[in-house]
């Protein structure tokens, strides 16, 4: 009889099977520590499991280091051009404008930080390298000059390999121009911060980002003027461990902190507010 037979339905699953595309994971480069895509996004591209620094664009400390919606842009019409008609530049340049954008290898502007008005330059290494020639030197030296004319905080997010010897000498007379600007800052009490990522070397290293009132430098990077192997032919003496390192710099005096990304923000407003005699952020709260 019917209801003494038991009726099969189809059974359904009270779970929907979860389906992760395969670009929602990500690898560190350093530790092979693999994770969501999201994650190590929200962590600024720092390794959740052994700290690693990824590089990353310009935008993204301009993101970092200022207020939502309070950045403006300067200079951007500045472009390079090839004064010493070195072969295959300009195409190397139009082909970095179309993959990395205008800003050339400095995305230069002002904005707040916890409501603190400052002008910040980030270098972005996506662009030749960071090399900095014409564009930049210029770029360092205005932003430089408005400080002074307004008496707001410089902050300077250096990347790069070095002087652009595309542009020969003229690329090596932006470490005087930028240098004598840095000078004036220091004469007028104008606070300048100058924050070293990985690399930052050559003629940048031998000028304005080593000039900074405080120098901080992100963990692992690599900073300092000639290669290893150069300084090691020339005074034929093996290196010591960890050579250029942002902790070995720290450890001998050369930077004032290493800190990490997620944490730059706090570090550089309080810096900030303590040299123009500020309170804290929130401290009247």
């Amino acid at each position: 009889m019917a209801w003494f037979r038991k009726e099969r339905r189809p059974r359904t699953s009270a779970r929907e099977r979860l389906e992760i595309p395969p670009d929602a994971w990500d690898k560190c480069d350093d530790c092979g520590h693999v994770d969501l895509r999201e994650k190590f996004e929200r962590n600024f591209q720092v390794c959740p499991q052994c700290g690693y620094h990824r590089r990353i664009a310009a935008r993204r400390y301009v993101e970092l280091l200022t207020d939502p919606g309070s950045f403006v842009e300067l200079f951007g019409n500045l472009r390079s051009t090839d004064p010493l008609g070195f072969e295959g530049y300009r195409e190397r340049i139009e082909t970095a404008y179309r993959q990395v954008g205008t800003h050339e290898a400095m995305l230069a502007g002002y904005g707040t930080l916890t409501g603190v008005e400052l002008n910040l330059g980030v270098m972005d290494f996506a662009f030749m390298g960071g090399s900095m020639g014409s564009v930049v030197g210029e770029k360092v030296a205005r932003l430089a000059r408005r400080s002074l004319e307004r008496r707001v905080p410089l902050v300077i997010v250096s990347a790069s390999g070095g002087a652009r010897m595309q542009e020969g000498v003229l690329s090596l007379m932006q470490m005087a121009k930028t240098s004598v600007m840095m000078a004036q800052l220091k004469e007028n009490g104008v606070p300048f911060i100058s924050i070293l990522t990985n690399p930052t070397t050559g003629g940048v290293s031998a000028s304005y980002a080593l000039q900074g009132d405080v120098i901080l430098a992100e963990p692992g990077a690599v900073i300092g003027f000639a290669g290893p192997r150069v300084i090691k032919q020339t005074i034929g003496q093996d290196l010591p461990e960890g050579f250029q390192t942002a902790e070995f710099l720290l450890e001998h005096g050369m930077v004032d902190a290493v800190v990490p990304r997620p944490q730059l923000a706090y570090t550089t407003a309080a810096l900030i507010r303590l040299m123009l005699g500020l309170p804290p952020a929130g401290a009247g709260d």
